[in-house]
Order: C-alpha cells, then sequence, then structure tokens
C-alpha cells in the first residue's frame, strides 16, 4: 500500500483531487443506478398493472356515480324533517360528492388486488390519496360553516388520514407511545394526549351540534305542548351531556369503574366549589317539571326588569326585552325570589289611560265617545269576544285642581309594547275624538294678584 504520510503537500493536494474525482465518479454512477431502477420501475408491468387498476377503479366510480345520481333524482318528493333543510339542495350536493366517494371505495379495494396481482401498491395508494384528498375537501366546504372546524379538518384530519391511507399510522402511533412522562404511578404518553386533545375538540363539537339540531328538532314538534317540548328537551341535553363525558374518559383511557373511587370527591365539590352550577341545574329542571314557567311568557323580574322567556338552558333563562336586549337570568332566581308572570295562565291584560277635561264638559256625552273611540281599536277587547268585565269602560276616578281625572280602561291580548302598542294608538285617537268635539284638555293655571301698598 502505497504510503503518503512522507510526500511532499503537493502530493497530498493531488492525493485529495483524486479522491473527488473517485467521488464524484461515485456519484454519477449512482445517479446511474437510480435513474436505471426508475426507468426500469416505469416501464415494468407491475407500474402499467396499478396504472390499469387505477383507471379501471374511476372509470367505474364515475359510471356509478353518475347512475346513483340519477336514481337519487328520480326519487319521489317527501317532505323532509326541517334539521334536513331543502331536500333538492341536500341532493345535489350529495350528487357531487358520490365520484370521489365511490372512487376511494374501488381504490381502496383495489390495494388490495394490486398487491396480489403486481406485488406493488404505491402507485395505487397515491391515487387513493388523492380522492381522500378530494372527499375530505368536497364534504368540509359543503357541510361545515365553522372555519375553526374546517381548519382543524384541513390540519388535523387530513394528514391522518393521509397516514393511514398509506399505512404510516400504526408507526406514527407507536413513536408517540414510546415518549412517555412519569408523574408518580401514572404514565401519560405522549399518544395519549394527541389522542384525548383530538379526540376531545371532536366530541364537543359533535355535541354542540347535536344539541341544538336536537333541541330545534323536539321543539318542531306541533303534537307536543310548549311545557312538555321544554322538559323533553331539557333531559336531551341532560342525557347527551352525560354521554359526552364517558366518552371522553374512555377516550382519556379512564376506566368508567374508577369512578366509584372518587364519587364521593366529586360529591365533595359539588357541595363547595360548584354549588351554585348544581343548584342552577337543579332548579331548571324543577322550573320545568313544576311548569311555573315556559316559552313565550312575559316574565317581570323583582328589580322591574323583564322580556319574553326565549330559551332556557341548563344554567340559566333568556329574557328578550322590547328594545333588542337579552337578560341572562340565572335558574336559582325564578326559585329564590318572587317575579310576575304576565301572560302564564292568560294572555290577556288589563291596561289603562288616565287624563282630564275641564268642569265645563259634558261628561256623560264624553264618556259615550272615549268608549266608542276605544272599542274601535281591533286589538281591544269588546263586543262578544269579551266578557262584562273585559268591556272598554270609560269612568271618573276624581276631582282634581284643573279639571276632572278620567280613567280609561281595557283589556287585550298579549303585553301592551313591541308589536302591541296599543295605548299609545288609544292616546292619539282619543286626542282627536276630544278635538273634534271640541271638549278641552285643561292645563295647571295659576292666578297671581299684584297688592299695593297703602
Amino acid at each position: 500500500m502505497l504510503d503518503l504520510t512522507d510526500q511532499a503537500p503537493e502530493d497530498h493536494l493531488a492525493y485529495r483531487g483524486f479522491r473527488r474525482l473517485a467521488q464524484m465518479e461515485n456519484v454519477q454512477e449512482r445517479i446511474k443506478e437510480l435513474t436505471d431502477a426508475a426507468v426500469g420501475w416505469l416501464t415494468s408491468a407491475a407500474f402499467y398493472g396499478q396504472l390499469g387498476i387505477i383507471a379501471v377503479s374511476v372509470i367505474l366510480a364515475y359510471l356509478a356515480a353518475g347512475l346513483i345520481g340519477t336514481q337519487l333524482t328520480s326519487l319521489p318528493k317527501f317532505k323532509a324533517p326541517d334539521f334536513v333543510g331543502d331536500l333538492d339542495e341536500q341532493v345535489a350536493k350529495l350528487r357531487k360528492l358520490l365520484f370521489p366517494l365511490v372512487a376511494v371505495l374501488l381504490l381502496a379495494v383495489g390495494v388490495e388486488v394490486s398487491r396480489e396481482v403486481t406485488g406493488q401498491v404505491a402507485v395505487v395508494q397515491i391515487a387513493l390519496g388523492l380522492f381522500v384528498i378530494i372527499l375530505i375537501y368536497g364534504i368540509v366546504s359543503r357541510y361545515i360553516s365553522s372555519r375553526a372546524v374546517r381548519n382543524f379538518v384541513k390540519w388535523v384530519g387530513l394528514p391522518i388520514a393521509l397516514l393511514y391511507v398509506f399505512g404510516f399510522l400504526d408507526d406514527v402511533i407507536a413513536r408517540l407511545e414510546a415518549v412517555s412522562l412519569d408523574m408518580g404511578n401514572i404514565e401519560i404518553s405522549a399518544y395519549t394526549l394527541v389522542r384525548t386533545l383530538i379526540f376531545g375538540s371532536i366530541l364537543f363539537w359533535l355535541g354542540r351540534v347535536s344539541n341544538s339540531t336536537g333541541k330545534r328538532v323536539i321543539r318542531g314538534r306541533p303534537d307536543l305542548d310548549v311545557r312538555t317540548r321544554e322538559i323533553v328537551t331539557k333531559l336531551f341535553e341532560i342525557a347527551l351531556f352525560i354521554i359526552i363525558f364517558l366518552l371522553l374518559l374512555q377516550v382519556m383511557g379512564i376506566n368508567l369503574t374508577t369512578l366509584a373511587v372518587f364519587g364521593g370527591a366529586v360529591g365533595v365539590g359539588l357541595g363547595f366549589g360548584l354549588q351554585q352550577i348544581a343548584s342552577n341545574f337543579i332548579s331548571g329542571i324543577i322550573i320545568l317539571l313544576d311548569k311555573s314557567i315556559t316559552i313565550g311568557d312575559y316574565i317581570e323580574l323583582e328589580d322591574g326588569r323583564g322580556g319574553i322567556l326565549r330559551e332556557m338552558t341548563m344554567r340559566s333563562a333568556t329574557l328578550e326585552t322590547f328594545d333588542g336586549k337579552d337578560i341572562m337570568v340565572p335558574n336559582e332566581t325564578f326559585i329564590t325570589s318572587s317575579f310576575v308572570n304576565w301572560t302564564h295562565n292568560n294572555p290577556q291584560q288589563r291596561y289603562d289611560i288616565r287624563f282630564q277635561v275641564a268642569y265645563s264638559t259634558d261628561i256623560p256625552a264624553m264618556l259615550d265617545i272615549v268608549r266608542e273611540v276605544v272599542k274601535s281599536h281591533p286589538q281591544v277587547l269588546s263586543g262578544e269576544a269579551a266578557t262584562k268585565a273585559e268591556q272598554p269602560d270609560a269612568e271618573i276616578e276624581g276631582f282634581g285642581d284643573s279639571g276632572i281625572d278620567i280613567l280609561v280602561e281595557f283589556w287585550m291580548d298579549g303585553v301592551d309594547d313591541g308589536e302591541n302598542r296599543v295605548a299609545a294608538d288609544l292616546n292619539l285617537m282619543i286626542w282627536m275624538a276630544l278635538k273634534q268635539h271640541n271638549i278641552e284638555i285643561p292645563f295647571p293655571q295659576r292666578e297671581v294678584r299684584v297688592l299695593k301698598e297703602g
């Protein structure tokens, strides 16, 4: 072997140059080997066999999607439930997803066929991955309006689907399970954290969507009265919450039999830290069962605030005021404090209007005029639609300093506000009638006398 340790420096430089040249020749040979292998694979029967399987699967998927879409269009029309929406629109969305859906199914079968026939599946798996991407994007763009959910599917759901299609998901899971953190007797792996985060987000989203859809379906049932619908809605919400909680425990790897161990701790927590939450939760159930309030009632609280009851949740009730504001009232308030339910048993309410006329007025004639004016309003109960006590009335309430005090009483359906502004209409109608008949509405007057001294 040639020893270069005693050679001149220029000889060392020459040696390094020969090594670089040899390395370049090795790189060129390596590139040539890879090129020859790629050309050989691209011209092999296995490669063309996979292309044939892809072509057959795509053509069959196109034909099958067209046939199924035609059958869907020709189905007899029927009224779909409210939560489904426009049936024709849903069918149109489904037809656009049929081709990628059928292609994914056929290509999944094609992977197994290619493995048995050609011994290779890489090209078919690439085609399957592309159609999986197309299918997921089609579902997300047509059925999911939430931007957060779309981003979740894009950055989490799609990579997981591709890892599963290409067979790498098990390897990734194994590597995540190898990374763990020991906390005493508890071992938490990276896979457990990732799994809890992903599936927990999915469960909470599904729970929220299911809760909204279920409430809408139950409240849209005309065969149930309002109180029954609210009770069923509340029970559905409680059952869904329990199911989501139990599923989340399973995802976290907590055995349900261990719940009995910390059941006492949960009870203590409800007694101290969660006292108000538990109180509002139980109060909501009691309210629904005793039927003291129901959706659509006009409720006035102790502090004078009031509104129409629009919604009851596990924690609170929502009162919508006539000026467009929402008042969030804890359920416990309806148990521990008093309130006025204006429209619970009887939607008909009595209201009054007060004004003065001059002492020189023909009172009997004026009262008859006012009664007829009030009766003429379409929303005032009168005639056969009202009992004797509910008939509009006008009477003398008292004698004031400037004139005679007149009291007008009338009954109407609903609360005199919002859409039913009856009192405002009657004030204008009474004023116009009094003006037409030259009836004076007095105003305070003072007589001042100046006395001279001396």
